[in-house]
């Protein structure tokens, strides 16, 4: 038998990293030149798509995290679709060493959400008539560190 700390977590003492909860904070898809739109192509629409990674601390151990995404398709200059969501969870970090807290909530707990952001993104196109867009995987770990350049980088630019 395993001694837990009460909260199904894992052992006393054990690192862990909890799912608390998970869900849509905002959603909002346009498709403003309906039904025109959504006739036959006879080429592939410009998708773009950008990715941002939020979080808060809400207690010593609870983090929300909220992957922001946006895309949209366009074709010979004419907008198809705008779809924007924010997903977010909530994340309980146990014993985990405060130099491996920022990595694990901007990197690791992204990665647990994408699945789930990623179905709802093709729910969503699909249900706006247009084929389902599966967002292809995103590389949190290079997000992570494109982000800390750019954090570098910022104050020699201020000097």
């Amino acid at each position: 038998m395993t001694d837990t700390n009460g909260n199904g977590s894992g052992p006393t003492g054990a690192p862990a990293l909890n799912v608390l909860v998970q869900y849509v904070k905002d959603l909002s898809f346009e498709n403003p030149n309906a039904p025109r739109s959504l006739q036959p192509r006879q080429n592939p629409p410009d998708i773009g798509i950008q990715v941002n990674v939020n979080a808060k601390q809400l207690s010593p151990e609870d983090f929300e995290v909220s992957v922001t995404l946006e895309a949209s398709a366009t074709e010979g200059g004419e907008a198809l679709f705008k779809l924007e969501v924010d997903y977010g969870g909530v994340f309980r970090l146990v014993n985990i060493p405060a130099e491996q807290i920022h990595p694990i909530v901007m990197i690791e707990c992204p990665r647990l959400l994408f699945p789930f952001l990623r179905q709802v993104v093709a729910d969503a196109t699909r249900n706006g008539g247009f084929p389902p867009l599966y967002v292809d995987p995103i590389d949190f770990f290079a997000l992570y560190q494109q982000r800390a350049a750019q954090e570098q980088q910022a104050p020699a630019n201020a000097n």
